[in-house]
């Protein structure tokens, strides 16, 4: 492995640096979802971030977004922020996207893209920003009902943002002004949430309790099973090529749930937090909140 100097961070920071790896044509040595990789599938390793806890891939613009707890993940210090990334590794500005004096951004958590919108939960709500110059748009207020630990959102068919409350054990939904708990199921400790249009449902990720993913179709309060896990502590989980890959804390692994279980494919490095999909090259972006780092991986193709 080379390794590159991408960019000089002022302040702080420091230096950033990416080790990327000359990777034959992934076709020619990419095992297929029968085998578990290992660090000769990383396409690159990105350094220097601050608690990077969560990362969502903008097709359009080619592009991944990171998001720093810069601190405590639960702390209402004002300093975090989220970076802007190439889907090689370069980091094209760190502090892309950051809070206001009258909304500061703590400890962003996922995120998702509505439009022109990307949408970042965090301590206290929902943080949306212009996806093309970064700048604050909004900020949607979940104070009133006491969060535990806003973690993670998607988009459901209707339109609507669904947020995970992995603290309080809940499900929000968030449809214009208009902030409710649509699921609360202290069985169920909710960490990653993703819309599966080929099943027609939301897919849970659990934190902890049972470990089993769930299933969940909006607008109703019953719970089925998607599955059981074989990991532990998950945390994202994403839909790729008709599969369901999911990160699993308990064993450093991304695990991809199929037929009713979860069985690992990637070891990683460290505990992976929110992962993110680059669709046009089937890769995933794996953040590490205690190594401050994100590693590109790249994922089986089909035959």
């Amino acid at each position: 492995m080379r390794s590159c100097l991408l960019c000089l961070i002022a302040g702080a920071m420091g230096w950033l640096a990416c080790e990327r790896a000359a990777t034959p044509p992934p076709e020619t040595v990419m095992p297929g979802w029968d085998a578990v990789q290992d660090s000769t599938h990383r396409v690159a390793s990105v350094t220097g971030f601050a608690g990077p806890e969560a990362v969502r891939y903008d097709p359009e613009q080619d592009v991944f977004f990171v998001s720093n707890f810069n601190g405590g993940g639960n702390e209402r210090d004002a300093n975090g922020f989220i970076s802007r990334v190439s889907p090689e590794g370069d980091v094209l500005d760190l502090r892309f996207m950051v809070g206001t004096d009258a909304h500061p951004l703590h400890a962003p958590r996922g995120m998702f893209i509505t439009g022109d919108t990307l949408w970042a939960a965090d301590a206290d709500g929902l943080h949306g920003f212009d996806r093309h110059s970064g700048a604050h748009l909004a900020f949607v207020d979940f104070t009133g009902f006491a969060p535990g630990f806003l973690n993670d959102v998607t988009a459901g068919p209707d339109g609507a943002l669904y947020v995970t409350d992995t603290g309080a054990r809940r499900v929000y939904r968030r449809a214009g002004a208009r902030v409710e708990v649509v699921l609360e199921d202290t069985t169920l400790a909710p960490n990653g949430i993703t819309w599966d249009a080929a099943s027609g449902r939301m897919l849970l990720a659990p934190w902890g309790g049972d470990q089993l993913f769930r299933a969940w179709q909006p607008g109703t309060d019953s719970l089925g099973v998607a599955g059981t896990g074989t990991g532990g502590h998950y945390d994202g989980i994403e839909v790729v090529a008709g599969r369901v890959l999911v990160a699993s804390q308990t064993d450093s692994s991304l695990h991809v749930l199929e037929d009713g279980t979860s069985r690992p494919v990637i070891r990683t490095p460290g505990r992976p937090a929110d992962i993110g999909i680059d669709t046009q090259r089937m890769r995933v972006a794996v953040p590490y909140v205690a190594l401050n780092r994100v590693d590109i991986w790249q994922l089986p193709r089909e035959n």
